[in-house]
């Protein structure tokens, strides 16, 4: 499978015969798979604290019975307050949990390496597909073929003007222009939390070298930028959902041109 190549300025530079892995089945339920279990490597151990709800004074009635009222242990002392309440049991207000999360319980999920490299696979090959690309909601009215693949000039674009204009000249600046109009306030917990808004996901940029890109990238609204080597199946395929609109530069098409799998052949030729 042949893809133009374009320049930062959008012109043709020639054409690029795709590696193998652009050719295996798409698979969502592998990727849905692989996604799942990857993020679960970010998340942060939860417990609490061993004695929460129960730093109280509190007795049951002794004896238990003959009181009309419950069995439950009450706070003690005089005076108002909480003097009465019931207390100190999982039950009651403001008391303990019943069964509270450890942060011993193991959360991070293992997902077997030819697995993960099959739903890699998988992800990359689903970036050569338009209809995924728009049904995940992306504006690629201009754009012919895909994946958007570009020079290696790409690498040294530092400032965020630069990019900006390499965006228009590939048709790519429509799609971060939808995000705009999806930017919205949020209140309550989110505002409090540091959440403020909520954006989306634009352009990815997979390059062999991400020093100079990244920095041109982070003020542009959902356009993010990955090196090969540390591509993932979360860059690819956020939220779990295939694909995303993705732009290889020629260096990074080499690079995962390496990616070996016993099974690979297998697959493509049995496509």
């Amino acid at each position: 499978m042949k893809v133009p190549v374009f320049t930062t300025t959008g012109s043709k530079d020639g054409e690029l015969e795709l590696p193998l892995v652009f050719s295996t089945p798409i698979r969502n339920e592998l990727i849905h798979k692989a996604y799942v279990h990857l993020e679960s490597h970010s998340f942060q151990r939860q417990g609490r604290y061993p004695n929460a709800g129960m730093d109280v004074v509190a007795e049951s009635n002794s004896p238990p019975t003959g009181h009309h009222q419950a069995r439950v242990a009450r706070m003690a002392g005089g005076g108002g307050g909480r003097q009465g309440q019931a207390g100190g049991v999982a039950m009651t207000r403001k008391g303990r949990q019943a069964h509270p999360p450890t942060s011993e319980r193991i959360i991070h999920k293992m997902l077997n390496k030819k697995e993960n490299r099959l739903a890699l696979c998988s992800a990359l090959a689903a970036t050569t597909s338009s209809t995924l690309v728009k049904l995940r909601g992306h504006k690629v009215d201009k754009i012919e073929s895909f994946p958007v693949v570009v020079s290696d000039q790409i690498e040294s674009v530092v400032k965020s003007k630069d990019l900006v204009k390499v965006l228009d000249a590939l048709h790519l600046s429509q799609d971060v222009d939808r995000l705009r109009s999806r930017l919205k306030g949020r209140s309550g917990k989110p505002l409090l939390r540091g959440r403020k808004t909520k954006v989306g996901k634009s352009v990815l940029f997979v390059v062999k070298d991400s020093k100079n890109l990244s920095k041109a990238s982070h003020s542009l609204l959902g356009v993010d930028v990955v090196s090969a080597k540390s591509l993932s199946v979360l860059d690819l395929a956020p939220g779990a959902t295939p694909v995303r609109l993705t732009v290889f530069s020629k260096g990074a098409i080499e690079e995962i041109s390496k990616i070996k799998s016993p099974h690979l052949e297998i697959l493509v030729a049995n496509k």
